[in-house]
């Protein structure tokens, strides 16, 4: 299963970045990930729209060509950053025909505060849902990064099973809207 992974935290020492490497041996064997730096996207302009740049050509064929799309998103006041946003309204075009429509999409996040990215996670689903992607809803994770990281920067136990499990939720959601 071909999983584009979309990391809405562009920042270099992004903890969203470490999350994901993280849960990347935590996934299910089917799972084979490829990643899509959104910093490389262009603002979203319907002038450009018609005859977008290759970044956004080769980021929508990334979509398109991926099984599912597992989101990994900071929260930046109460919601998503604007990088991210700005990527989902690339792939959203042309509305309801866009390359997310009734593809299979899950949603992650880490933040240094304690309610992880409930805001952030919340926002994007909604914003997936009205778009027409296959949003997974359960089960849901709010990280608090260094609460559950230990000294040599590997999850503790208890946060290993519920990524599994999340995981594995994720494997069987796009096995059902396939």
């Amino acid at each position: 299963m071909k999983i584009i992974t979309i990391i809405g935290g562009v920042a270099k020492d992004s903890i969203n970045k470490k999350l994901f490497e993280l849960i990347m041996p935590l996934s299910p064997k089917e799972f084979e990930f490829d990643t899509f730096g959104i910093d490389s996207l262009p603002f979203f302009s319907q002038d450009i729209e018609r005859n977008p740049p290759e970044s956004v050509v080769q980021f929508k064929e990334k979509i398109i060509n991926a099984d599912g799309v597992l989101f990994i998103t900071p929260e930046y006041n109460r919601s998503i950053p604007g990088v991210l946003k700005n990527a989902v309204d690339w792939v959203s075009r042309p509305y309801l025909n866009g390359a997310l429509v009734k593809k299979p999409v899950a949603v992650l996040g880490a933040a240094t505060g304690t309610i992880g990215t409930f805001g952030a996670q919340n926002d994007l689903r909604k914003i997936l849902s009205s778009i027409g992607a296959a949003v997974m809803y359960q089960p849901e994770i709010y990280l608090h990064f260094y609460a559950c990281v230990n000294d040599k920067g590997e999850l503790a136990d208890t946060t290993k099973k519920m990524y599994e499990k999340f995981l594995n939720s994720f494997r069987e959601w796009i096995l059902k809207n396939k």
